[in-house]
């Protein structure tokens, strides 16, 4: 991959492994905006940055040489070999094969903690249009001005007088007191989530888990998506019904036992398999009705 600066904007090339509406429409973040194919904004890190992808390049815009490397570079985990994880996860694995064929573009993001937080117990029993519309009024209704006409994300100081009715104006439902229970736990310091980096991965899932409201999945998906834990595999009923239908038959598989399915079977790499099953699983429909009677 190469990167250069033109025209108040990065342009990279050579980087095969990097589809945008990929990465950002596999259930990672929700802070974005579909233009066009191939053309996106995302809101992150004080930040609007519009993506458009065009033959063998992507533009981010505006940035610079500065923000790209202190910035998007992590973001969009750019200095991973995702050829070679694909290769290691299709390693005599027909279904992956399939999986990662479908979709090689997408990256895993690295995204901030807290915000991935707050935006995963959003998720719990919802459809992806109304986690991003939640996410969105919490953002206008608390979070700063932003140059490109959008508001940050905002800080859990910044939510620590919000009450669970300013939420429901949020329209976060059922979850908005589980939100004031997080922006609590980390305000006052029970939760540091700064401190999550040093940490072993059961300690880490034990921590988020204290928040209320906050099970196994929301868990998983806050370590894999900003704690950068590869080798964690969350588990929703897209992965559950992928994994059953393509390793196990169809058969009804315990929890534990689809997890420990995934850890012997990807390791380290259990992370990326997952995104790729579920981004293949979701858009095919894999393990519904209409498909397992076909």
């Amino acid at each position: 991959m190469n990167y250069y600066e033109k025209d108040g904007s990065v342009i990279i090339t050579g980087c095969d492994s990097f589809d945008i509406e990929q990465t950002l429409e596999s259930g990672q973040c929700f802070r974005f905006h579909r233009i066009a194919a191939g053309s996106y904004t995302l809101i992150a890190h004080l930040r609007v940055l519009h993506l458009e992808q065009k033959g063998g390049e992507i533009r981010f815009s505006p940035c610079n040489i500065e923000e790209f490397e202190q910035i998007w570079f992590h973001y969009f985990d750019l200095g991973r070999n995702y050829a070679e994880v694909r290769e290691i996860l299709s390693a005599a694995d027909p279904v992956m094969v399939e999986a990662v064929k479908f979709a090689p573009g997408i990256r895993m993001m690295n995204q901030d903690v807290w915000e991935c937080l707050i935006s995963f117990i959003i998720s719990a029993n919802n459809r992806i249009p109304m986690i991003k519309q939640v996410v969105k009024n919490i953002s206008d209704r608390f979070g700063d001005d932003i140059i490109g006409g959008e508001r940050a994300f905002p800080t859990h100081a910044q939510l620590a007088n919000a009450a669970i009715a300013d939420f429901d104006t949020c329209r976060a439902g059922f979850r908005s007191k589980y939100i004031v229970d997080a922006v609590q736990k980390v305000y006052t310091g029970q939760l540091d989530l700064g401190g999550l980096a040093a940490k072993s991965t059961p300690d880490v899932k034990r921590e988020l888990m204290s928040i209320n409201g906050v099970g196994p999945k929301v868990a998983d998906c806050v370590m894999l998506f900003s704690c950068e834990r590869r080798e964690i595999f969350p588990i929703d009923v897209w992965i559950r019904r992928v994994v059953q239908e393509l390793y196990f038959g169809g058969s009804e598989v315990p929890l534990d036992e689809l997890q420990g399915f995934a850890h012997d079977k990807w390791g380290g790499h259990a992370g990326y398999a997952n995104q790729f099953l579920f981004h293949y699983a979701r858009l095919h429909k894999i393990g519904t009705k209409s498909e397992v009677g076909s």
